[in-house]
């Protein structure tokens, strides 16, 4: 590994290392309904966002819940001297990527087969505490 690559590696890990985040890997929902949970949660607080997950019809809440709270939790890990009631914790990213596809057969007429594919996917999400400069930013701007 070149120098360039070892100091932008340790760059990213030093990233990483700051963020709290949760990921959940081949989750058997299809993506397209992963995001659309997803996308009623991002940028919400962790309280409210919790709120709205746990009466959420769709049966991709569950999972985007549990994954919230992971995330929650790992943040907690990393900032122990701060409590989360004083801290406003948001959802900074939340992002569904495609997970692997099986492949399965149905038998159709005429001695055809119908392909089925069933989908996963993999759900990213991030958590961060809301800074006072971001507040007064988001203030100027508005």
């Amino acid at each position: 590994m070149g120098a360039r690559k070892r100091i932008r590696a340790n760059e990213i890990k030093e990233e990483k290392s700051q963020k709290s985040f949760a990921i959940l890997r081949d989750c058997p929902t299809s993506p397209r309904k992963m995001r659309l949970v997803a996308d009623i949660i991002r940028g919400v607080e962790v309280d409210k966002a919790l709120d709205i997950l746990k009466y959420t019809p769709k049966h991709a809440a569950k999972d985007v819940e549990k994954l919230l709270l992971s995330a929650v939790a790992n943040w907690q890990a990393k900032n122990e001297d701060l409590r989360i009631e004083d801290t406003n914790l948001f959802v900074k990213e939340i992002y569904v990527d495609s997970g692997r596809v099986l492949k399965r057969l149905r038998p159709a007429p005429q001695g055809r087969g119908y392909r089925i594919r069933k989908r996963s996917n993999h759900v990213t999400l991030v958590v961060d505490s809301f800074n006072i400069k971001e507040e007064e930013l988001v203030n100027e701007n508005a």
